[in-house]
């Protein structure tokens, strides 16, 4: 049995709208770091709300079919037992975080104090969580007084301090810098690494080259590509529902319609795939 299992899924907000996602069939394997891409209004939010929920238990829309996360349905069981197997990460972490915390830490722990969680496991956890993710200096710092950023790493601090089995976020990098995508998508690996299973909705489809072991295009409510990385993120279909390649994909088409791309070859999806490509059809 697959960690994640989507049968049939559909979900319309009211019950006279168009569905937002239509007759999904997935499966998750437990372990798996996936990568949900798509323009906006592609569905992407909508099944990452699925996977903790949120959908349809509060949103309450009409749904077809079943999701089933740690073998729980998603519509039966109740919210608070789902969050022990799934944690939400969310584009805007100032909608996540409680506001009424005066540290980070005290923020990072607050789910955990809400759970019951005994005094010395919340420290421990919380701890860990803030080393993971760089924010042990800011520890008793205000939330109020950290950078989008910062606040976006409180957020993902408090999800891994839950220890849930499954971790979804929702675009967690749109409004960071480069550098702090980086290193986002390398907490993400390393989650990875240990046996979580990250679902991660994101456009930075040059890290998701890099990071991801398989990459799931959304259009209009469908899924109309499911693939590792290397064959996804160069498929022609990409282009024609708004996505773009990465732009070591561009260069290595630029370089076969130059000759200097082996035509047997697949393109490249990362620089180190260029410079591997180029090297060898120059004889290097």
């Amino acid at each position: 049995m697959s960690l994640i299992e989507i049968e049939k899924f559909s979900y319309s907000y009211t019950p006279s709208s168009r569905p937002v996602l239509s007759n999904l069939d997935l499966e998750i394997e437990a372990g798996e770091f996936v990568a949900l891409i798509g323009v906006n209004n592609s569905g992407k939010s909508t099944l990452c709300n699925a996977f903790c929920g949120a959908v349809p238990q509060l949103y309450h829309g009409k749904m077809d079919g079943n999701v089933r996360v740690c073998a729980k349905d998603i519509a039966e069981v109740p919210l608070a037992e789902l969050s022990e197997s799934v944690a939400l990460v969310m584009q805007h972490p100032e909608r996540q975080l409680s506001g009424i915390r005066f540290t980070v830490a005290e923020e990072v722990g607050f789910s955990l104090e809400n759970r019951g969680v005994e005094r010395d496991e919340i420290l421990q956890r919380v701890d860990e969580a803030l080393s993971l993710t760089g924010l042990s200096d800011l520890a008793e710092r205000s939330p109020h007084h950290l950078s989008g950023g910062q606040l976006q790493k409180v957020a993902l601090a408090s999800a891994l301090a839950c220890d849930t089995p499954v971790l979804v976020l929702d675009e967690p990098t749109t409004f960071l810098d480069p550098l702090a995508a980086k290193q986002v998508f390398e907490i993400l690996y390393e989650l990875r690494s240990k046996g979580k299973t990250i679902v991660l909705a994101e456009q930075r489809v040059e890290s998701l080259a890099l990071y991801a072991d398989r990459v799931i295009a959304l259009h209009e409510g469908r899924v109309v590509l499911d693939g590792p990385p290397a064959e996804v993120l160069v498929s022609p279909l990409l282009k024609e529902i708004g996505l773009d390649w990465t732009r070591f994909s561009k260069i290595a088409e630029l370089a076969r319609s130059r000759g200097r791309w082996a035509e047997e070859r697949a393109l490249a999806t990362t620089f180190g795939e260029v410079v591997e490509g180029l090297e060898v059809r120059n004889g290097n």
